[in-house]
């Protein structure tokens, strides 16, 4: 189901970026966006490198039955020519900092999600936030205390907080005038060394002046730090308040729900929106391999 072109600026642009083994997590992001904003118009964007048409039908089958529009984008590999790539540096890497590049022209403003997302309550908030001139709006996951923080800024000589890359929205008129594939590239070949999270970094290290600070509470939630939430906001930020008050809960981590042995506090509520998911593509008629 193609994006609608006309009103676009009503609808909600979402991005995400990944590969086929990924595709059941996109489908739990996408139930969890309808359910919890009905009727809230929105077209999602997938950028890949390889994922076949038949793989992808199961996705585009869903945001029919939601009524979101849905286009896979496949990346030319020659469109990285020049790129620092290696097994560390894939050259999925620079997908998410080069969208505007690879979104039609048309498409001014895109909020970008990492798979390992559930969204719980309005996007709406985020799409129509002012960016206040900056290129991207990011949340930083500073904890209790700002130790974290200050590591990240000696280590890339920065003097920002350190931005988590999983979910931003982007200018991406102003980052077609501003951001350069060349300028990433070189700085990749020349700090490649120093690179922990390699996206991450150079979105810190290039732009995280020109990025708006957003509330990791409300827009991208750690899943793993409740208690920090907890004690950061003297007791506010209690479970009923992640309910009614958080947008994005952020499943940051090697540990992932969907997982055996998956720890951590919001567990079982992914494992209800996979459920709820699976009921969805089952109503579709669609593979009923979903995991």
């Amino acid at each position: 189901m193609e994006p609608k072109k006309e009103n676009r600026q009503d609808r909600i642009q979402v991005l995400t970026t990944l590969d086929q083994n990924y595709l059941p997590r996109l489908q739990v992001l996408l139930t969890s966006i309808y359910l919890n904003d009905p009727g809230e118009q929105a077209d999602i964007w997938l950028m890949h490198s390889r994922i076949p048409d038949d793989a992808l039908a199961p996705v585009s089958e869903l945001c029919r039955l939601f009524g979101f529009g849905f286009r896979a984008i496949q990346i030319d590999g020659s469109s990285f020519q020049g790129a620092p790539v290696s097994r560390q540096y894939p050259k999925e890497m620079y997908y998410r900092l080069l969208a505007s590049q690879f979104l039609p022209d048309d498409i001014h403003r895109i909020i970008y999600l990492d798979p390992d997302i559930l969204v719980i309550n309005s996007l709406r908030p985020l799409w129509d936030m002012d960016m206040e001139g900056n290129l991207f709006a990011a949340a930083s996951h500073t904890g209790i205390t700002e130790l974290a923080n200050n590591i990240n800024q000696i280590r890339l000589e920065t003097d920002h907080d350190y931005y988590n890359s999983g979910v931003l929205l982007m200018d991406l008129d102003r980052a077609r005038e501003e951001i350069s594939a060349g300028e990433i590239f070189d700085y990749v070949k020349e700090h490649g060394k120093e690179l922990l999270l390699p996206d991450q970094d150079v979105l810190n290290a290039l732009y995280g002046r020109r990025t708006m600070d957003l509330d990791d509470a409300v827009w991208n939630y750690d899943t793993r730090n409740y208690n920090t939430y907890l004690l950061r906001s003297t007791g506010v930020c209690d479970m009923d308040w992640v309910m009614k008050n958080t947008s994005v809960l952020h499943f940051c981590g090697r540990s992932k729900p969907w997982q055996k042995g998956y720890i951590h506090r919001f567990g079982i509520l992914y494992k209800h929106y996979m459920e709820l998911t699976r009921r969805y593509i089952n109503c579709a008629g669609q593979d009923r391999s979903f995991r």
